[in-house]
Formats: structure tokens, C-alpha cells, sequence
């Protein structure tokens, strides 16, 4: 066989002009990331440690952006709360990604009853907001942040399979695969070999997209109480921690928080649009 009918699609190199605005999101994920990882030598002070007596402080040298309602540094917070921001979206994105990928591919591939099966059960799936299925589930479970990231992971999981199948209809049509089957490789080894590294370029793009979109129902997860622990740093808590300070006329401990949700998500859906563009001009 020709290397031409065995060349996988989804592993050439993707080239397009990178604009600003892409470079600038790009830059600013990084950053995020960084901060998370680096949060225990960044932040200026413990995030717990609590000041009554210095409540609702507006910026200084000693807290650039002033301290919250319990007398906690801002800034502290912010950094340390990065770390939560960035963990359970990934384990929303990496949990239904992989289980989506499973799914999509072994419904496309098999077909028949199978492809029936799975999606009619990733339709009902559909039917149930995600936000629902986490409150109840952390409302039996308790605080944490293990339980509205399975939940989350079983809401998004709908979306990963049937990109993935719609995918794999077509890429099972093209001639690589049946180059595969001629010389004898099965259809596990042709999916896992072959298949899913073609198609992985799309799916990692849609996956950066919903990244943001998890970080905005655990945020929203937590300023309902519902999330991680009170004590422990999050951006969702702090806007919850900061919302009575706002009716006292001191909005920044949320505002802060706030600001850095939406400069984060938007970061990530900018990332994750233009890579998902890049495959699109490629495959045109």
C-alpha cells in the first residue's frame, strides 16, 4: 500500500495566521496555568488567615486588592482559589472526553442495535441539565469537589459522543481505513491506531471550549454553596463571601473573582474557536 492511503489526516501539521487576539488568550491561559501551579510561593499571605479588625480594606501595599469581609488578603485567595478553578474543570473535560470518545466511536464503528442503544441513551442524557443533576447529586453526597465534577463529567459527555460518532462515520469511509482492513488489522486496532488520533484534533478543540463552560457551572456550583468547602479557596466561593459586602458598598472581594471567570473563560473559548478553525481550513 501507497504511504498516500495510509497517511492519517488528523496528524498533519495545522497552519494559519495567529492573530493578536489569540496569541493574547493563549498568553493569558498560560498565565492562569502558571499561577495555579506556582499559588503556595505566589500568594503574599495564608488565604484563611483571618483579620477582623482590618474588614473590607480597600487596596494598600500591604493587600494590593484588599482584604474580604473576614479580613482574608484578596489576592491570596484569588491566587490559591486559581488552583480550584483549574482542577475541576479538567476532570470534567478529561472524565467525559475519554468516555465520550469511547462512546462515539463504538457506536459509529459497530452500528446496528449498538449505535441505537447509545444514542438514545445520550439523548436522555440531553433532556437532564447538568446544573440539576450536580445539585443533586452534591446534595446527597455533601460539599466537595469530586461530586459535581462526575456529575458535570456525565452532563458533557453527550456532546463528546456525538461529535465523535458523526466523526468516525465519516472518517471510516476514507481510504486509510480500508487499507487497514486489507492488510488484516482489526477494527479495535484501526479505531485506536488510527481513527481517534485522526479525529483528536477536533475533539481536543471542542474539549477546550467546554472547559469554559465547566468553569462556569462549578463557579456557579459554588456561589450556591454547593461546591468545595467554605475555607477552601475558590472563585465561585469568593464571589458567594463577597456578595454581602456588595449591599455594604464594598464590592471588590467579588468583583475580582468575577473578573477573573470571565477573563478565563473567554480565554479558553477563543483558544479553543481557533484551533477548531485551524482544523476546519485544514480539512477543506
Amino acid at each position: 500500500m501507497t504511504a498516500t492511503l495510509l497517511r492519517r489526516p488528523g496528524l498533519a501539521r495545522l497552519r494559519t495566521r495567529r492573530t493578536p487576539l489569540s496569541l493574547l488568550c493563549l498568553g493569558f491561559v498560560a498565565v492562569v496555568v502558571l499561577v495555579a501551579l506556582l499559588a503556595p510561593w505566589l500568594a503574599p499571605y495564608d488565604p484563611n488567615s483571618v483579620d477582623l479588625g482590618n474588614a473590607l480594606a480597600g487596596p494598600s501595599a500591604d493587600h494590593l486588592l484588599g482584604v474580604d469581609a473576614s479580613g482574608r488578603d484578596t489576592l491570596s485567595r484569588l491566587v490559591l482559589g486559581a488552583r480550584t478553578a483549574l482542577l475541576g474543570p479538567l476532570g470534567v473535560v478529561v472524565f467525559s472526553t475519554l468516555a465520550g470518545v469511547a462512546v462515539g466511536t463504538a457506536a459509529a464503528w459497530r452500528g446496528g442495535w449498538l449505535d441505537s442503544v447509545l444514542s438514545r441513551s445520550t439523548e436522555l442524557v440531553f433532556a437532564f441539565p447538568g446544573m440539576l443533576l450536580a445539585i443533586l447529586i452534591v446534595s446527597v453526597y455533601g460539599e466537595g469537589l469530586l461530586a459535581p465534577v462526575l456529575a458535570l463529567a456525565v452532563a458533557y459527555l453527550p456532546y463528546v459522543s456525538r461529535l465523535t460518532r458523526s466523526l468516525v462515520l465519516a472518517e471510516r469511509e476514507r481510504p486509510y481505513v480500508e487499507a487497514c482492513r486489507v492488510q488484516g488489522h482489526s477494527g479495535p486496532q484501526i479505531c485506536l491506531r488510527h481513527v481517534i488520533l485522526a479525529i483528536a484534533p477536533v475533539v481536543l478543540a471542542q474539549s477546550t471550549i467546554n472547559f469554559g463552560y465547566a468553569l462556569i457551572d462549578l463557579a456557579g456550583l459554588s456561589f450556591l454553596g454547593l461546591g468545595v468547602p467554605a475555607l477552601t479557596p475558590d472563585w465561585g466561593r469568593m464571589v458567594f463571601d463577597g456578595n454581602p459586602a456588595i449591599q455594604s458598598g464594598y464590592p471588590l472581594s467579588a468583583i475580582v473573582p468575577c473578573v477573573a471567570i470571565v477573563l478565563t473563560v473567554v480565554a479558553f473559548n477563543v483558544v479553543g474557536e481557533r484551533w477548531a478553525d485551524k482544523v476546519a481550513r485544514r480539512d477543506r
